[in-house]
């Protein structure tokens, strides 16, 4: 860019986008006199799916504005938790998040997931196709267009990951209701309607189970319920209200 100069300061929390010379306070940038500011601010490193309220010389500004010479811009964080507007709020995970896919379905999440690289423009498409928030770790894939809406997630770690979206979005969460393999909507199942899936052990330990109506997967209470059942506490504990551990099937038979 070779134009008009402008003064632009990012919140503490979008420091992990911009180098480090632009942190800390304002700094110039050059702009070319026809890009929208939401252009200029990917630019300089932040996808605008993290970029809250957009501030020139004291008002809120849209995305499209266009930057004029000496103006001062401060781009704040998204607020948390952060509205979806028009839509139920709905997930879709890229490849490299499977882990955190299984833990919101786990809590009742609606949690699409790709586990197999579709490529960037399939996620965005679909995303834009179901009117699903996409999360990834993916600079790039969050710039793109056609993405309906997106989020960046912050950590490497399963459960900051899990924090961290359940934090920002504030989803309904209904712990047991979803499969963990499909996403597929789970109901209670009878020891005959599904004896003829169960390993023999299985078969006369458990007692419980249920089955997801999508994928007909089977899922009892088994050798992980403890370690899921805890990950659900924590959760509910502090985002979903109170919470009894519950006798709900969590293992299947894959």
């Amino acid at each position: 860019m070779n134009g008009p100069e402008i003064l632009i300061s990012f919140a503490p929390e979008l420091g992990i986008f911009v180098p480090h010379e632009r942190r800390g306070g304002p700094t110039t940038a050059v702009t070319d006199g026809a890009s929208t500011l939401g252009h200029v601010v990917e630019s300089l490193g932040v996808p605008l799916t993290e970029a809250g309220a957009l501030v020139v010389d004291g008002r809120e500004v849209a995305a499209a504005h266009v930057p004029a010479a000496g103006e001062t811009v401060t781009v704040h964080a998204v607020t948390r938790p952060q509205p979806v507007p028009g839509a139920p709020l709905r997930f879709l995970l890229d490849v490299h998040l499977g882990t955190l896919a299984r833990r919101l379905r786990l809590l009742g999440v609606d949690t699409a997931y790709e586990s197999t690289d579709i490529g960037d423009p399939a996620l965005a498409t679909r995303s834009a196709a179901e009117r699903r928030v996409l999360l990834s770790r993916d600079r790039g894939l969050l710039r793109r267009r056609e993405l309906w809406a997106g989020a960046y997630v912050y950590s490497d770690r399963p459960d900051d990951q899990l924090r961290d979206v359940l934090g920002r979005f504030a989803p309904e969460l209904r712990p047991w209701t979803r499969c963990g393999a499909c996403n597929g909507t789970l109901r209670p199942a009878t020891k005959e309607e599904v004896t003829d899936r169960l390993e023999g052990g299985t078969r006369g330990t458990y007692d419980v189970f249920a089955q997801c109506e999508a994928c007909a997967r089977v899922y009892w209470r088994g050798a992980h319920h403890d370690r899921l059942d805890g990950i659900v506490e924590r959760a509910m504990a502090e985002f979903g209200g109170p919470y009894a551990a519950a006798a709900a099937p969590s293992d299947s038979n894959a």
